[in-house]
């Protein structure tokens, strides 16, 4: 892992979730996180910018990402928490749990930098209990084709500076296809420039 990955990217990372610009960010997660419950994974926990979201009702908060810089600042968020939180450095197409741990998985602004996004919601349908929940907020592809275009054009040179983000991604088909029935599904825009804020909010549940 180059320096720049390892060091340098987890603090832009944390800086962008964290600056005025990202209010919208924080709303959203105020609004979709404290319907978790149980124990919970988050996928991709980064800094720990969603640990204080989550109701202090919850059983336990597991967090998986492979960035150890990131889980350190995690690690900070997690020693205030009211409620048990264990932090894992680990891939998301790799998960270690057992079939039918999780009663909530939650995954923000994580399925556009996964290498392999279908692998890593096999993995979160395998993990969660069969009347579980997918909690996600995601952006992605966007139906508007000038927008697209930009997306499309932008992706390759914005993937290699933010870490493996992909603007393209489609979100609800990408969650559909891995087994998940979406119960609940809102999109559209968020402040900002366009190819990067078309948003995915919703609830999904294993698929019968």
């Amino acid at each position: 892992m180059s320096v720049y990955a390892r060091y340098v990217l987890p603090r832009l990372i944390n800086l962008a979730m964290r600056n005025p610009a990202a209010r919208a960010a924080r709303a959203e997660r105020a609004r979709f996180l404290p319907r978790a419950s149980g124990t919970v994974l988050e996928i991709g926990i980064g800094s720990g910018l969603n640990i204080p979201f989550y109701p202090a009702t919850i059983r336990a908060l597991h967090g998986v990402d492979p960035s150890p810089e990131l889980l350190r600042m995690a690690g900070r968020r997690a020693a205030h928490a009211p409620f048990p939180v264990e932090l894992v450095e680990l891939a998301a197409e790799k998960l270690t749990a057992a079939d039918g741990t999780y009663d909530t998985v939650v995954t923000t602004w994580t399925l556009c930098s996964i290498p392999d996004p279908g692998a890593a919601l096999a993995e979160m349908r395998r993990v969660l209990k069969p009347d579980g929940r997918l909690l996600f907020i995601e952006h992605g592809w966007s139906p508007d084709p000038g927008v697209r275009a930009w997306q499309d054009r932008l992706d390759r040179l914005w993937s290699r500076l933010a870490g493996g983000c992909h603007l393209n991604r489609k979100m609800d088909a990408l969650i559909a296809g891995a087994g998940f029935e979406l119960t609940e599904l809102e999109t559209g825009y968020a402040p900002g420039p366009k190819p990067l804020a078309y948003l995915y909010r919703g609830v999904a549940r294993r698929a019968a």
